[in-house]
């Protein structure tokens, strides 16, 4: 399993970098999870979207989603031939009218999917928590079936009980850190040292920080996560671009 980072900030895009978007492939399977600002270019850059075999949002905030409305003029306006078209793009339902944008003519199928939905997507399983956020946004667990390899992504959320036991020994673990440790109450995404302590107690391999602050200093947030992760390594999404799971 390949992850590759198309882009890391929360909120709006900034000097060049988008917001959150990645592409997870498997041998000829390629999914985009999340399409952020700028997620598109990005995307180019490094696969042709003509061959992506589905898109999977984890919620409908814009600095994941501001780049879908694009993706589907592409699939519309692009020539050359798509692998699949419809391209099935998967979003929650708790959100009907977000849910419904995802079809688009022939070209995107919207398909939803709940806390209890378990996805088999070529050679991925995936599975849902919902999250703690402002509205429904969903952690996606992606075990890659014939390696065991499992990449977690937490999505916004704020820190609580159920991340953990979701997050369990995975391989990989994207983490929404877009605060260091005196950010005030109410907080909805996490802190730093809450980074390190969920990969801490979930027993993850590597810790990835990502949906990254534009105006803090990131090797702070880096050294905080760390200070709470223990030994387990702990990497900027903004110090690498791709990783092979």
């Amino acid at each position: 399993m390949k992850l590759t980072i198309l882009g890391y900030l929360g909120g709006y895009p900034d000097h060049g970098i988008g917001t959150s978007a990645y592409l997870v492939q498997s041998g000829d399977f390629n999914l985009l999870m999340d399409a952020g600002s700028g997620a598109l270019l990005a995307l180019q850059k490094v696969l042709d979207p003509n061959l992506l075999d589905a898109v999977l949002l984890t919620h409908y905030h814009h600095d994941h989603t501001a780049d879908f409305g694009v993706l589907q003029y592409y699939y519309q306006l692009h020539s050359g031939e798509k692998k699949h078209l419809p391209l099935p793009v998967y979003g929650h339902t708790k959100d009907p009218l977000n849910f419904a944008a995802l079809t688009f003519g022939d070209f995107t199928k919207g398909l939803g999917y709940t806390q209890d939905t378990t996805l088999d997507l070529g050679p991925f399983k995936l599975t849902f928590l919902e999250t703690e956020h402002p509205v429904p946004a969903f952690a996606v667990r992606i075990l890659e079936k014939t390696t065991g390899k499992v990449l977690v992504n937490t999505s916004d959320t704020r820190a609580f009980a159920g991340l953990a036991p979701f997050a369990k020994d995975a391989d990989l673990l994207l983490a929404d850190t877009n605060f260091l440790a005196d950010k005030p109450a109410p907080r909805w995404h996490l802190t730093a040292p809450q980074a390190g302590e969920l990969a801490k107690d979930a027993n993850v391999k590597h810790l990835v920080l990502t949906h990254l602050p534009q105006e803090l200093p990131l090797d702070v947030l880096k050294q905080q996560a760390q200070a709470t992760a223990g030994e387990r390594q702990v990497t900027l999404a903004s110090e690498q671009t791709a990783f092979d799971i």
